[in-house]
């Protein structure tokens, strides 16, 4: 695997040799470089304080090397927010207003900002015409709070129209991520926001701006897009994307709408947190003539590293350190559809980087010449170092195939997606936490393809694998409730004797969502130290609509269950007296995103 790593570092453009501001070194963030003397005492080193020259610090007795796997502050503090969810119109690139669903009426929706150890409280209230709901906090691992994880019909029932439901779980993980609704194909039609959780860092800026997302854009709504997805059958992919909005807004094809601007300080180093919430597109982002050093992938942080550009799934997130030292001026932004992932658009994703003190303008910086070679997660080190049990792989590896299904259904051609022969379908009026919870989980659908873990295995290790007659497209693998440990991956098919020395143990990168390239594997591993019913999904919204998802059911006996009498209860009597009433909307998608027309076996 070490050649794996070096050789995908070279076919990237990256350097393989970790970086902090602009000198090369090979070992983590140390204390005297977070601007402390390596002689410091304890006391002084917890009494040390976040600042642009000491990012590795954070609060007494919690720092850049704390595990956060087990350990966190309890700051006793509440970051509470209250956001409504609405039917409207919007017009992001200028070009055509159309039907949106706006968290709060704004695209992307609101930030929620809180530090490392804080408790999140987000009251979410439906007030959509005829959808129903539900708001997942991607990347967040939710210990021991899975009915917390929003995902309608395995830990919660769907929100009804005119219902609210409130979320409350800690900010165990510090770092960049995102929220979304995971019902039908909503968050395609705006309903996301971001996620920032301050925290230590690995290593020193000055400025942070905050998040920033990159996303494709269509003038059809999702829901339209899903249905003609379906519909492609084996000789077309689903429909390509207009436009690429870059926080938001860009400008269209005939020259409206306007571009992002940011403006950076000359001479200071800016964090940028950067976000792909898009629904099928893969992002290629450079800033021309800055490379980026990452400093963490996902809600990992990672030992600093430089590179050209970023190669960015849906749902992955990267957070950049761009140092403003070059020529003072314009600069662009860019966020292309990655080729190398199959990923189409008709738009380019443009912003404005300036200089302070320069006028804006449209820059007249050189495009990207940077060339990739593939589909590949970069070859990021964690800087909390994790190794994985190798001696029970052997044993305990299982293999998810992903396998591609057409059907004919009211003498319609459709096409489905499979994952260990099942597409998935799920009710959002009966979750797989309610069947947990009424001791019978024995009864749960086959459609809702749970696969039970092993109580005695304190690992478990995935083969996920393309099939070889499945449509050559790579898949961005999202799994909720735990970081993913990536073992390895490769063209081809696994095989345990052939290619267990490509697969790495020491320290293998982490992140919560992961490619599986076309005619490929892609091993993962994770501690059974969650217990609950955690859903594992393309994020490609098409492809979750058609069914491209499994759910594992981990240490059930020690799910902590919903009280009796409490919202959660009433959030399912609620969706189910909707469901009953007039008119009803048949289900026609996997329960977690949108499928059209319904199967004839649905009806």
């Amino acid at each position: 695997m070490k050649s794996l790593i070096a050789l995908g570092a070279t076919l990237l453009g990256l350097s393989t040799t970790p970086v902090i501001g602009a000198a090369l070194r090979a070992e983590p963030f140390s204390v005297a470089e977070r601007g402390m003397s390596p002689a410091v005492n304890l006391e002084k080193r917890q009494a040390c304080t976040n600042g642009p020259t000491t990012r590795g610090c954070w609060s007494d007795g919690f720092d850049v090397d704390t595990d956060m796997y087990t350990s966190w502050p309890n700051t006793g503090h509440t970051a509470v927010y209250d956001f409504t969810i609405t039917n409207t119109t919007c017009n992001p690139d200028g070009a055509r207003e159309r039907v949106c669903l706006l968290i709060d009426g704004k695209l992307p929706g609101p930030v929620i900002t809180a530090n490392w150890g804080d408790r999140i409280q987000v009251t979410i209230h439906n007030e959509l015409e005829h959808n129903g709901t539900s708001i997942h906090w991607h990347g967040l691992r939710q210990l021991n709070s899975n009915i917390q994880d929003g995902v309608n019909g395995i830990t919660e029932c769907a929100i009804a129209p005119t219902d609210s439901k409130t979320y409350s779980f800690q900010a165990t993980e510090y770092g960049t991520t995102w929220f979304h609704s995971h019902f039908s194909g909503q968050y395609g039609d705006g309903v996301i926001g971001t996620i920032q959780i301050n925290g230590p860092a690995t290593a020193n800026y000055d400025i942070d701006l905050g998040t920033y997302t990159v996303s494709d854009w269509y003038y059809m709504t999702s829901f339209q897009a899903g249905s003609l997805a379906v519909q492609a059958g084996l000789t077309r992919g689903p429909p390509t994307g207009d436009n690429i909005l870059i926080n938001g807004t860009n400008k269209n094809a005939n020259g409206g709408g306007a571009y992002n601007n940011v403006t950076l300080t000359p001479g200071k180093s800016h964090r940028l947190r950067i976000i792909n919430t898009a629904i099928d597109a893969s992002m290629r982002v450079t800033l021309d003539g800055h490379p980026f050093t990452v400093i963490a992938n996902d809600l990992v942080p990672t030992v600093p590293y430089e590179t050209a550009y970023l190669q960015v799934g849906i749902g992955q997130r990267y957070d950049v350190i761009i140092n403003a030292t070059e020529t003072p001026g314009n600069y662009w932004f860019r966020a292309e559809p990655e080729g190398e992932c199959q990923s189409l658009n008709n738009g380019h994703g443009r912003a404005i980087f300036n200089y302070k003190g320069v006028t804006i303008a449209e820059p007249s910086t050189d495009a990207d010449t940077n060339t990739p070679t593939g589909c590949i997660n970069p070859p990021s080190t964690p800087h909390i170092a994790k190794n994985v049990p190798s001696a029970t792989f052997a044993q305990q590896a299982q293999t998810l195939p992903v396998a591609f299904e057409p059907v004919v259904s009211n003498n319609q051609s459709l096409i489905l997606w499979t994952v260990n022969g099942t597409s998935m379908r799920v009710d959002p009026g009966k979750p797989t936490i309610e069947y947990v919870a009424e001791d019978n989980s024995t009864n749960i659908p086959p459609s809702y393809n749970v696969v039970t873990v092993a109580d005695s295995a304190a690992w478990t290790y995935w083969v996920i694998q393309q099939d070889e007659n499945a449509p050559k497209i790579a898949h961005p693998i999202h799994l909720h409730g735990h970081d993913m440990y990536i073992l390895g991956t490769n063209t081809g098919q696994f095989d345990a004797d052939a290619n267990l020395g490509d697969l790495d143990f020491t320290n293998p990168p982490r992140r919560d969502v992961a490619f599986l390239a076309k005619d490929s594997w892609l091993v993962v591993a994770y501690p059974t130290d969650n217990p609950g019913a955690w859903l594992m999904h393309c994020h490609i919204a098409f492809h979750v609509s058609m069914g491209l998802s499994v759910q594992f059911l981990e240490r059930e006996k020690d799910i902590k269950m919903p009280d009796e009498g409490s919202e959660w209860y009433e959030t399912c009597a609620k969706w189910n007296a909707y469901q009953a009433g007039d008119p009803v909307y048949p289900q026609d998608d996997s329960g977690l995103r949108k499928r059209w027309p319904p199967l004839a076996e649905d009806n």
